[in-house]
């Protein structure tokens, strides 16, 4: 990688990470919290308190992408930063739950997920590509397990308004890495009418956004289960889940960086893909089969944390690599959308078969859905591999 695809790399994580560890700080005490608001002892508002960012993000994120592809990417991410600022604001000064869910909406009308790995390829070779997609998707992970250890301390010693104001900070100080860190980025191509529209005819592409929103449907779905799971199965008390949850993020990385090296050195994605696919299928087998106890416990999160990052890593890079240059944005959009929606229906999908149908067939639905994904992905075609100039910084 060139210095420039490095630092390319390294800021755009680095937003994503600030970004991130704003929302990911509220998810371990909100819903304790929210017992203190006016209004917060109504748990249909504090869930909506809760999913309102996420069902905002999936409305917006095609909106944003198409907008990146027309008015390029900087102006568009910090535009979106600047109105996750207002929403942390309006959260941080809420006086009831209400407040807080407009608050939450605006967060998530900041939906810059896709403006950031559309510039994430903009600004990389293919080869590297991946390497970059992995840095961004490592951050947030890695930032996942922090504000699981971190939050519980920040909330006794600023209280919820403060770790509001918190994600206020972060997101201007991510308005300042775009402004004067992140790489210039390249003019993007004129998108010609009708171009969404051939994103959507794209069968490669359609598998694609099908397997990202398989993917985080799984993951919301068992994670249902997990928090329950470690408390009962394993003997861990909720403060201490971070114990099992740190280790299996940081060892999956470990695991994660040779698997992303085959897939671009040697030309492998399509193999290494698929394996993670099928690792993905075994995990809710071995949920499902040796789901007691720590230690098992412990072996199937660390192994779908492995699974996760190398699809998280190889999704979007594909994705950059199949969508026609003036369409990258539209088409990260797309998938960034479908992304949301798994996320959110994974949720209460896995909850509505857990009550229904015990914890055990949550596992199984899930492994179904990645057996049916994995059948899809084994008719796709390996991704171009091109080589072409690396932005450079000024």
């Amino acid at each position: 990688m060139t210095p420039a695809e490095k630092r390319a790399g390294a800021s755009l994580a680095a937003i994503f990470a600030l970004r991130m560890l704003g929302l990911f700080l509220i998810l371990p005490v909100f819903a304790v919290h929210a017992h203190k608001v006016p209004g917060g002892d109504n748990l249909t508002l504090v869930g909506l308190a809760i999913g309102a960012y996420g069902l905002t993000q999936a409305f917006l994120q095609i909106a944003y992408g198409i907008a990146s592809d027309r008015f390029g990417r900087k102006p568009v991410i910090v535009f979106g930063l600047l109105l996750f600022v207002v929403g942390s604001t309006v959260a941080a000064l809420a006086g009831n739950i209400e407040t807080i869910i407009v608050g939450r909406v605006l967060q998530g009308a900041g939906a810059i997920s896709a403006a950031v790995t559309a510039l994430a390829a903009d600004l990389t070779r293919d080869q590297h590509r991946t390497k970059v997609m992995a840095m961004i998707g490592s951050s947030i992970g890695l930032v996942f397990a922090i504000s699981m250890v971190a939050a519980p301390t920040l909330y006794a010693a600023i209280g919820m308004d403060g770790i509001f104001w918190l994600t206020a900070v972060l997101a201007f100080a991510a308005i300042g890495v775009v402004l004067y860190v992140v790489p210039a980025a390249p003019p993007v191509p004129r998108a010609p009418a009708g171009s969404f529209v051939d994103v959507l005819r794209d069968g490669q592409l359609m598998r694609l956004n099908g397997g990202v929103f398989a993917l985080h449907l799984i993951q919301t779905a068992m994670w249902v289960l997990v928090p329950a799971a470690l408390v009962a199965g394993g003997g861990l008390a909720l403060p201490e889940h971070w114990k099992v949850y740190l280790p299996a993020v940081l060892l999956s990385f470990a695991l994660m960086v040779p698997a992303v090296i085959v897939a671009e050195r040697r030309g492998k994605m399509k193999a290494v893909f698929n394996s993670a696919v099928v690792l993905l299928l075994i995990v809710q087998i071995g949920l499902y089969a040796f789901g007691q106890g720590l230690w098992w416990l412990g072996l199937w999160l660390t192994l779908f944390f492995v699974a996760f990052n190398v699809l998280e890593a190889i999704l979007p890079s594909w994705i950059s690599r199949v969508a026609p240059a003036h369409s990258k944005g539209a088409a990260l959009g797309l998938y960034n959308t479908l992304q949301s929606v798994g996320l959110f229906l994974g949720g209460m999908l896995g909850g509505w078969v857990a009550q229904h149908f015990g914890p055990g067939a949550v596992n199984l639905a899930c492994g179904l859905l990645a057996l049916i994904w994995l059948l899809f992905a084994a008719t796709m075609n390996p991704p171009p591999r091109r080589a072409v100039p690396a932005a450079t910084a000024r």
